[in-house]
């Protein structure tokens, strides 16, 4: 392979519902450069559910989503400027919202937050099955 493909993607945005779309598909499209595709659909339901979250609880929708490809998968993060944390609350399946940080904790295989000087990041990763880290 002749090509050198980055490893590491980031995208400067402002949240909103109307772009959750079209960031999905650019997700998509990295993931499938990077030869992730069993990954693509898990990065983009837990990708629209920290932006979302951003949307719905920063003082500001700008942010920044960095994908990186590892060895064993990927690792994708949210940085905002807000300092308050997610919190992942046992879900009302009736209700209409609430249960996202709950489905992403069920399908990442591992995600955290991490305070820092302008805010938070919060970040997961998910392993491809193939591979054994």
């Amino acid at each position: 392979m002749a090509e050198n493909i980055s490893q590491r993607y980031e995208l400067r945005l402002r949240a909103h519902p109307r772009i959750l779309a079209d960031i999905r598909r650019a997700v998509g499209a990295r993931l499938r450069l990077w030869g992730r595709e069993e990954l693509i659909s898990a990065a983009g339901m837990c990708v629209t559910e920290l932006l979302s979250n951003v949307h719905k609880h920063a003082a500001s929708p700008e942010c920044v989503l960095t994908l990186v490809n590892l060895p064993y998968g990927i690792q994708a993060a949210v940085s905002d400027t807000e300092s308050a944390l997610p919190v992942v609350k046992e879900p009302d399946f009736l209700s209409e919202s609430g249960r996202g940080m709950f489905l992403l904790s069920k399908t990442a295989h591992d995600w955290g937050t991490d305070l820092t000087p302008m805010g938070k990041t919060v970040w997961f990763t998910l392993r491809a099955e193939a591979v054994e880290p």
